[in-house]
């Protein structure tokens, strides 16, 4: 038996209707917000994202599948979706038509990580990104609206995690004093060791438990921001508080790529037993450049869509929308009849299947209960010779005969 790649899996169609209920709430919410939708290449240019997320981060030194194509040029299945946004952005120059731009994308990412519950080499994420507006007023906004269609979806426990990273300006100026207290430290991981010298920035967001322990008393970022970025911070929160968004500033949020700048942000729940996150991202006003094009701020975040599949799950019955009618048939004629009524239903938009095994009417009933329809329509040869059809309420357990003739007229005023 041939079975799937460790890390990659099947979505079931028993699975499917709690994907497509999230995908139609981000959808809804983020165009009531004025985004659009984008739908970007699974591969790219690996340049996009060494240049893009930073040589010196984990996805790119450890996570990404990258391989040489037959010229022997890098390319790369791709690890998250801002980058190939901002590569899109450049690329067709949205920015000389129209510099803001608000875009979303759903769809599958590849990371090279150990796979384990929850965490797949094929993922997905729900990503939404603006560029060309450098507003605080923005970066709460796109809370507010992640906050939403989280309450939305019932998903409970929320809690928004904030923190301002600066410029390149501060952060320069912090990573020196940072190097300076970490210099000395032992028993830091070999990643942070690694990083003192790439990205001491990096350490902050280090788990391993030793290097916390050795971070205790070491100088924080907010207290070198520069008067610009403690501004934009302080606004940021005055417009929180006047959604009453519940939010906490980390310290030691920093994100895990190298472009963020200013606001950084997750936004965790305790659904799952633990504190978790379900989305994350940030400012990242640099990136657009980095990739060619002129100098544009941006904001964005990625959504954790698997994760909030599972807490979904967990929480809630997504009940299936099976068919308005399904048809059950007793005789080659009954079932040709049916044939062309169930096509006719279809292309007026309304859904019908048809049971195909003839079988006995218990067997086909069985059938009919288990596609979850609302209504049972059964044609055999009696229902023939009068030109009815048997329709059953399968909520209210009632059924009556209707003329064939009037039959998609009586199934309209149902839908």
């Amino acid at each position: 038996m041939i079975q799937t790649i460790r890390g990659f899996r099947d979505i079931l169609p028993e699975e499917i209707e709690v994907w497509q209920k999230i995908e139609l709430e981000a959808k809804n919410i983020f165009e009531n917000f004025g985004f659009k939708e984008i739908r970007l290449p699974i591969l790219e240019k690996t340049e996009v994202f060494a240049r893009g997320i930073g040589e010196s981060t984990d996805i790119v030194e450890k996570e990404m599948f990258t391989f040489p194509d037959s010229k022997g040029n890098n390319q790369t299945m791709r690890p998250e979706a801002t980058a190939s946004i901002a590569r899109s952005y450049v690329q067709h120059k949205m920015y000389s038509r129209q510099p803001e731009q608000k875009l979303y994308t759903i769809g599958p990412m590849f990371r090279k990580e150990r796979p384990q519950k929850g965490r797949y080499r094929q993922f997905y994420q729900i990503d939404a990104e603006v560029l060309g507006i450098d507003s605080p007023i923005l970066d709460a906004q796109i809370l507010v609206m992640l906050n939403m269609l989280f309450k939305k979806l019932e998903v409970k426990n929320l809690l928004t995690k904030i923190n301002s990273l600066g410029c390149p300006g501060c952060r320069k100026k912090y990573n020196e004093i940072l190097l300076s207290f970490i210099q000395n430290t032992k028993d830091l991981c070999s990643d942070c060791e690694r990083r003192k010298t790439k990205n001491p920035l990096r350490i902050l967001d280090c788990k391993v438990k030793s290097c916390r322990n050795q971070l205790k008393g070491a100088p924080l970022l907010k207290d070198y921001l520069c008067r610009e970025c403690s501004e934009h911070f302080k606004a940021l929160k005055q417009c929180l508080d006047l959604e009453n968004i519940k939010y906490e500033i980390d310290d030691y949020l920093v994100r895990g790529l190298d472009y963020y700048t200013k606001t950084a942000f997750e936004i965790q729940t305790l659904e799952l037993g633990a504190q978790s996150a379900v989305a994350g991202g940030g400012r990242y006003d640099g990136l657009v450049e980095i990739l060619g094009g002129p100098k544009t701020p941006g904001i964005g975040f990625a959504i954790g869509f698997d994760r909030l599949v599972e807490i979904i799950a967990s929480n809630q019955e997504v009940k299936k929308e099976g068919p308005l009618v399904y048809f059950l048939t007793f005789g080659e004629s009954a079932a040709k009849k049916a044939f062309k009524i169930c096509n006719n239903l279809a292309s007026q938009g309304i859904k019908s299947e048809m049971d195909f095994s003839n079988k006995s009417m218990k067997a086909s009933m069985k059938k009919a209960n288990k596609s979850n329809c609302k209504f049972c329509a059964i044609i055999g040869e009696n229902e023939i010779e009068k030109g009815i059809i048997s329709l059953k309420n399968m909520e209210e357990g009632t059924q009556e005969e209707v003329l064939e003739k009037d039959f998609i007229s009586i199934i309209k005023k149902y839908i």
